[in-house]
């Protein structure tokens, strides 16, 4: 989805930028241009003065122009965090010992990893994301762990069940992984 919307928006973007570079570039080498089109002479500005300040008295002007500008501005951003994120395997392959391989899922494998962590003591909630290659996944790994557990355990247990079932399940050489482990938020606990 992201490789599609990249293009399109790029496409657009080099399409409008080359016909405007283009009719400006014909305007100002004397070539004929439509009579609609502002700019029709070397010596002609592309906006005039006129143009330019033709709605600057209306009380709509100033809130529409701030809104539009601050609509592009929210989408420029979405687009670079977009950009930034990682992106989510869709599907595994799986090596079926016959030489043609299986494609597996990507979210059946992160869910049933989540599943089987969240089986495991002490861990209140797992979200498990696929990123790589098909042939090579990683995994990031994200567990919230109750009050009582220990991070070191519940590491080990990630990585030698969850992680390696997952694993020798899709047949692949490697799963490596990046873990961040959090507490779930508590109060404190009295002593007496």
């Amino acid at each position: 989805m992201l490789k599609t919307v990249n293009r399109v928006l790029l496409g657009l973007a080099g399409l409008l930028l080359f016909a405007l570079g283009g009719a400006v570039l014909a305007a100002g080498l004397g070539l004929s241009v439509p009579s609609w089109w502002p700019f029709d002479g070397k010596g002609d500005v592309l906006l005039s003065e006129a143009a330019r300040t033709r709605w600057r008295d209306d009380g709509w002007w100033w809130p529409t122009a701030i809104a539009v500008l601050a609509v592009l501005v929210l989408l420029a951003l979405w687009w670079l965090l977009a950009q930034l994120r990682r992106a989510r395997l869709a599907e595994v392959l799986v090596d079926s010992g016959d030489g043609e391989g299986a494609l597996l899922r990507g979210r059946a494998l992160e869910g049933v990893v989540a599943s089987e962590a969240m089986l495991m003591d002490g861990v209140q909630r797992a979200q498990v994301r696929l990123t790589g290659r098909r042939d090579a996944p990683e995994a990031r790994v994200g567990l919230v762990l109750e009050a009582h557990a220990e991070p070191a355990q519940a590491l080990a247990g990630l990585t030698h069940e969850a992680l390696a079932h997952a694993r020798d399940s899709a047949a692949l050489p490697a799963l490596p992984a990046e873990v961040r482990l959090r507490a779930v938020r508590h109060r404190a606990q009295r002593v007496t």
